[in-house]
């Protein structure tokens, strides 16, 4: 493991190989038995929000859920433990959402009304992402998110040349189309126009006129002609991913964070040392050496 030097291996050093690594097979159980553990809190939340359920099985769910969430404060307390610098990780996205997703029940306990919130604890749901990051069938994911982000300007400028024309066509269908037929608004001629563009059709909105029912035509054309194009350009992001992809699956022990390039000695977020082939320059061991 990056950043564990020689001799070191202790509690801490373990727990953060379980914990934050998945190349041994108890690290590799860990992260099945927490999406195990993540899909059985989902699935308690939603049955319980079934009326039928909740009365006959109210008190089950309840329990349930209370051992989930120790289950989760208890892995948090030892993701926190077994970092060099956790305050770097409770501010990180993974951070905060492990926070959040016990944060409810805990706050239950001293604020009835707090019981409200239940809704945030579906962001364990995320939780699920860290989990396929650290497991190597998911390693090219982090690919399709570099792709993302770099044909992120062309996302925007294509979605808001589709808005563009979907305000002007469907303010066309406003002034043309009686209020009888649906558009009674601006606002709502978008919404047909977003529905029409699409291709969905749900058809709560029409156009009675021949004008409006030919414009209702050029606007499917145009959604099929228009709407692979964003496919095209994340196809060609994701080619290039593949052919820069240089980062190492290695966790950063003080952190936490992973995505580092192979050939980094210190961590980009935190600036711990990561090579675990010799110590650190000017450490304890490196000067006994």
């Amino acid at each position: 493991m990056a950043g564990i030097k020689p001799g070191s291996v202790g509690m801490k050093t373990r727990l953060f190989q379980i914990i934050f690594e998945s190349d041994t097979p108890l690290a590799k159980g860990f992260d099945i038995f927490l999406a195990v553990l993540i899909f059985a809190s989902v699935g308690v939340i939603l049955a319980d929000s079934v009326p039928d359920y909740h009365e006959r099985f109210g008190d089950v769910f309840y329990r349930l859920e209370w051992g989930i969430t120790l289950l989760f404060t208890l892995e948090l307390g030892l993701r926190i433990y077994c970092l060099e610098k956790p305050r770097l990780y409770l501010k990180s996205f993974y951070g905060i959402i492990d926070v959040l997703a016990v944060m409810p029940t805990w706050l239950a306990l001293v604020f009835p009304g707090v019981q409200t919130l239940v809704v945030l604890r579906l962001l364990r749901t995320l939780r699920l992402f860290r989990v396929l990051e650290m497991m190597a069938l998911v390693g090219e994911g982090r690919l399709l998110l570099d792709a993302l982000l770099r044909s992120r300007d062309q996302i925007l400028l294509f979605l808001f040349t589709v808005l563009m024309l979907v305000t002007i066509f469907s303010s066309l269908l406003y002034l043309i189309e009686p209020a009888e037929a649906g558009f009674t608004s601006i606002p709502k001629s978008i919404y047909w126009g977003v529905v029409t563009l699409t291709t969905v059709g749900y058809g709560d909105i029409t156009p009675v006129t021949s004008l409006g029912q030919f414009i209702s035509m050029m606007i499917m054309l145009i959604g099929y002609s228009i709407i692979a194009l964003p496919v095209g350009v994340f196809s060609a992001e994701v080619i290039r991913s593949i052919r820069a992809e240089r980062y190492s699956d290695e966790a950063c022990p003080g952190c936490g964070k992973h995505r580092h390039e192979t050939d980094a000695y210190y961590c980009k977020y935190c600036g711990t040392w990561l090579n675990e082939e010799k110590p650190e320059p000017g450490s304890a061991d490196e000067s006994r050496g």
